[in-house]
C-alpha cells in the first residue's frame, strides 16, 4: 500500500483553493492514487457545526474565542478524518489546515504567536501536513474576485483590506519559513494554475506518483 499523503491547501480569500484541490485530486484519480477532499474548519459533524459558527455569526466574536473554536474543530478533523485516512494510505486533500490560524487569527486579529503554535500542537496532536500548497494573489485582487464571483461575503470576507493585506503578509512569511511549504503564484487561469501545482507535487513525491504520473 502506498504511503498517505496530507496536502493543505492555504491561502487568503479568493485564490481558489477549492477549484485546485477537485483539479489535483482528478490527477491523482487518474494516477490510481486515493484521495480524500475535505476541508478545515469542517470535515466532520462538529467541525462543520463550528464552521458554520464562525463564519457566519450575527454578533461580534472576540479574537480569542474564534481561535479556541477552530482549534476544538481541529482536533476532531485531525482524528475523525486525517489520521485514519493516512493510515488507510490515502491522500488528504484539505482546503486549509493550520497555516490558516497563524495567518488569520495571528497575524490578521494579532493573537501572539508563540500561543497559537502551543495550542495548535495540542489539538493537532503532533499531526502536520507533508505540504503546504500556498496560493498567492494580491488581497485586493482576492477579493475582486470573489465579488465577480457573487458570493455572499463570510465573517472574514467582510473584513477590511488592512485584514486581508495583513493575512497575505502572514502567509508570505509563513511559507518562507517553513521547508514544507510551497508558494505558488494563483493568477492566471485555473489551468494554468494547476499545472504549477502538479509540478511541485511530482517534484516533493515522485516515488508515490509512480514517476511523475500526476
Amino acid at each position: 500500500m502506498n504511503r498517505g499523503r496530507f496536502i493543505a491547501f492555504e491561502g487568503a480569500e479568493g485564490v481558489g483553493k477549492t477549484t485546485q484541490i477537485r483539479l489535483l485530486a482528478s490527477s491523482l484519480e487518474e494516477a490510481g492514487v486515493p484521495s480524500v477532499v475535505t476541508r478545515e474548519p469542517g470535515g466532520t459533524s462538529i467541525g462543520e457545526g463550528i464552521r458554520d459558527l464562525v463564519l457566519r455569526s450575527a454578533g461580534p466574536v472576540p479574537p480569542e474565542t474564534e481561535l479556541l473554536l477552530i482549534l476544538a474543530a481541529r482536533a476532531a478533523f485531525v482524528r475523525e478524518v486525517v489520521a485514519p485516512s493516512l493510515a488507510a494510505g490515502k491522500w488528504v486533500l484539505s482546503d486549509r489546515f493550520d497555516l490558516s490560524t497563524f495567518a488569520y487569527q495571528g497575524h490578521g486579529r494579532g493573537i501572539d504567536l508563540g500561543r497559537i503554535e502551543r495550542l495548535n500542537a495540542y489539538a493537532a496532536g503532533g499531526v502536520a501536513p507533508d505540504l503546504y500548497v500556498v496560493l498567492d494573489l494580491a488581497a485586493d485582487e482576492g477579493m475582486a474576485r470573489q465579488m465577480r464571483a457573487g458570493k455572499s461575503p463570510d465573517r472574514f470576507e467582510s473584513e477590511g483590506a488592512a485584514f486581508h493585506r495583513a493575512v497575505r503578509t502572514g502567509y508570505l512569511e509563513l511559507a518562507e519559513s517553513l521547508d514544507r511549504a510551497v508558494l505558488v503564484p494563483a493568477d492566471g487561469s485555473p489551468e494554468a494554475v494547476g499545472e504549477r501545482i502538479r509540478r511541485e507535487i511530482v517534484a516533493r513525491f515522485p516515488e508515490t506518483l509512480r514517476g511523475g504520473a500526476v
